[in-house]
């Protein structure tokens, strides 16, 4: 059995945003009780990535990292046509996930106790994102 949907998320600019309970209704709609999902974001500026949902610190903290990592607006960067944090957005997803496959058990995803699903927008301005989630079991 293989269900398959494509999401579309209207971020507002950088930052990390929940998608848990929207990937697990779709697991609950795809009849799925044990099986895999996999979330693939059709983007190159911005990624998925499974981290902490208690404290939003831990994202903050990621985003401090990643400035370090990728700062906007490097002198270096020759590709640099939609402003100051277009190359920068790229290294980013390259440093985190554009897809992510994931456990289900008991029809939704099997996510340890602390463990969340966040679309990670890495661009500074608002962007529509696509998100295709495919269920299978």
């Amino acid at each position: 059995m293989a269900y398959q949907k494509t999401i579309t998320y209207n971020t507002s600019g950088r930052g990390t945003y929940d998608i848990t309970d929207d990937i697990n209704q779709l697991i609950a709609k795809s009849g799925v009780d044990i099986g895999l999902c996999n979330v693939f974001i059709q983007h190159t500026s911005a990624s998925l990535i499974i981290t902490e949902n208690a404290d939003s610190a831990v994202r903050h903290d990621l985003e401090t990292v990643l400035k370090r990592l990728a700062p906007d607006g490097d002198p270096e960067y020759r590709h640099d046509y939609e402003g100051d944090d277009d190359m920068s957005a790229h290294i980013r997803c390259m440093l985190t996930n554009d897809s992510l496959t994931i456990p289900i058990s008991n029809g939704c995803a099997a996510l340890g106790t602390w463990q969340g699903i966040y679309l990670y927008e890495h661009r500074t301005s608002r962007f529509s994102r696509s998100i295709v989630v495919t269920v299978m079991g």
